[in-house]
C-alpha cells in the first residue's frame, strides 16, 4: 500500500468524517483518477517531438500514455482531422497514489519561485495543476529532453462542492497557496 493511500485510510479519512459529519463512511471524498496530459502541438510537423513526450510521460508516470488526436480540422493551426495533438494518461489505483506523492512533495516544490498552487477548483470538487515544465519531476533526465514541454494534471475526486474537494486535498498535502501571502 502506498504512503498517502495510507494516510488517506488511517488520518483523512476520519478526520473528513468528524468535519463534515458524514454518517457513512463511503459518502467521504476519495481521489478517483488522475489524468496527465501534454499538448504536442508541433506533433505534424514532427513525429519524433510525439515520441519524446510519450517516453517522458512514461517515466514520470510509470504507464504508457495514448496519442490523442484532432477531432476537426482547423486551418488557422494548420491541423487536420485525425493529427496526432498530444498524448495523455489516466492513473488509477497505486500508480495514482504514489504520482500525487510525488507531485505534492517533490515536484511542485522544485518549481523556481515556487509559493503554492492556487486552490481554485472546478464548482465538482475537481482540481487542475498546469507544470510550465517536465523537468519539476526527478526522474526526468536532462541531457535526454529535446524540448521543454508543459502539462496538465487533473485530480478528480468523488467530492460534491470545492469545499469537499479542497480540504480533501489539503489533508493530502497539496500545497495550497495561503491568503497571507
Amino acid at each position: 500500500m502506498q504512503r498517502l493511500q495510507k494516510l488517506y485510510r488511517e488520518d483523512v479519512r476520519p478526520r473528513m468524517m468528524e468535519e463534515f459529519e458524514y454518517d457513512n463512511i463511503m459518502e467521504v471524498p476519495r481521489l478517483q483518477k488522475v489524468v496527465v496530459n501534454v499538448g504536442v502541438g508541433e506533433g505534424t510537423d514532427n513525429p519524433r517531438a510525439l515520441d519524446h513526450a510519450v517516453q517522458d510521460i512514461t517515466t514520470i508516470t510509470g504507464q504508457r500514455p495514448v496519442v490523442t488526436r484532432a477531432k476537426r480540422s482547423i486551418s488557422a493551426f494548420k491541423i487536420r482531422e485525425g493529427d496526432p495533438i498530444g498524448v495523455k494518461v489516466t492513473l488509477r489505483g497505486g500508480r495514482m497514489w504514489a504520482f500525487v506523492d510525488r507531485l505534492c512533495n517533490v515536484a511542485l516544490a522544485r518549481q523556481r519561485d515556487f509559493r503554492g498552487v492556487k486552490d481554485k477548483l472546478d464548482g465538482r470538487g475537481n482540481y487542475t495543476v498546469g507544470l510550465t515544465e517536465q523537468l519539476v519531476f526527478p526522474e526526468i533526465d536532462y541531457d535526454s529532453v529535446d524540448k521543454v514541454r508543459g502539462m496538465e494534471i487533473v485530480l478528480v475526486t468523488t467530492a460534491g462542492t470545492d469545499e469537499e474537494g479542497r480540504r480533501l486535498l489539503d489533508l493530502l498535502g497539496m500545497p495550497f497557496r495561503r491568503s497571507s501571502q
